[in-house]
């Protein structure tokens, strides 16, 4: 059985994901047997239906595209994140959005969706993009989860709060089709998450309208504190919704689930490879892995011509 890690971000985390998927291809004797990444998953800049984090920048055309074409060239979808909880019918016309959309619509890039609204537009307009059930939905009921897991979804990401809750995983239909999230950095069934959800929502959609007014003024997200969000791998493993590597290959695995999810868009790229190198790599080799990618990201590798 493939074991497929899905991991962040195709845009922010580009160089080291593609160091990462190379490094790969050329010494798979030194990952853990049957690993492979299943999706690198993430948004673009200003992308009003983009959620879970908070994301603004610039990037033309033409590098979206390359980023996009650099990934797929290697088998690998890019999965967007587009979960933006608080979207209205008049959001559904976005041109950066459908521009995304129609570029990456080749059957083989994904979108991950909360919104009922936006899954029903993008089933309609987009039909060859598959769709992942997103996280974000936050749902904590076994029935509920069961139904989903039987919708038209070629994955459902589970609430980490099920993580390790094996009397429930071990009822669960279509294993092959959840997707858990390891190395959470929230608390235990946080009473703050869905509002930090819409709030991010909110601001990722008045980015797009302080845009189109085209004022020289910068623009501020709505504020919303949350210290767990700074987490590295190491304060997190404690956790009891943290999922160990050891757990993965001897207890999920023969379960029969096969995808599991790295969170971290938003952090630095040397906590993402720390996650990278404890999940995927051989444990002896976890030194030698960690000090040769490292080497060849101080590289001046050119992706884009």
């Amino acid at each position: 059985m493939e074991i497929r890690f899905h991991i962040p971000d195709f845009m922010r985390h580009f160089k080291l994901n593609l160091t990462l998927v190379d490094y790969m291809n050329k010494y798979p004797e030194k990952f853990r047997d049957n690993v492979k990444i299943g999706s690198v998953y993430g948004a673009f800049p200003n992308m009003t239906w983009n959620g879970g984090r908070y994301f603004r920048g610039k990037c033309d055309s033409r590098i979206l595209k390359e980023i996009v074409n650099q990934f797929n060239k290697r088998g690998i979808p890019c999965r967007f994140t587009l979960t933006n909880p608080v979207l209205t019918p008049q959001h559904l016309s976005d041109a950066l959005c459908n521009a995304v959309l129609k570029a990456v619509n080749n059957g083989l890039n994904e979108a991950i969706v909360c919104s009922p609204l936006l899954e029903d537009y993008i089933r309609d307009k987009f039909p060859g993009i598959p769709i992942t059930s997103s996280t974000c939905k936050q749902i904590e009921d076994f029935d509920e989860l069961c139904a989903e897991l039987e919708k038209d979804y070629s994955l459902v990401v589970l609430d980490y709060n099920f993580n390790n809750n094996f009397d429930v995983l071990e009822k669960l239909p279509h294993k092959e089709k959840a997707e858990l999230l390891i190395n959470p950095c929230c608390d235990p069934h946080c009473k703050r998450r869905g509002e930090h959800y819409r709030s991010i929502g909110r601001s990722q959609i008045a980015l797009t309208e302080h845009m189109m007014k085209k004022t020289d003024a910068s623009y501020t997200p709505e504020p919303f504190e949350c210290a767990c969000m700074m987490r590295n791998l190491y304060q997190t493993v404690n956790s009891p919704l943290h999922i160990s590597p050891v757990d993965i290959y001897e207890k999920y695995v023969p379960m029969g689930f096969c995808n599991f999810k790295i969170e971290g868009r938003s952090v630095p790229d040397v906590n993402i490879l720390e996650n990278y190198v404890y999940y995927m790599v051989k444990p002896e080799l976890k030194d030698e892995v960690r000090l040769e990618l490292l080497t060849l990201l101080t590289k001046n590798i050119k992706y884009f011509s």
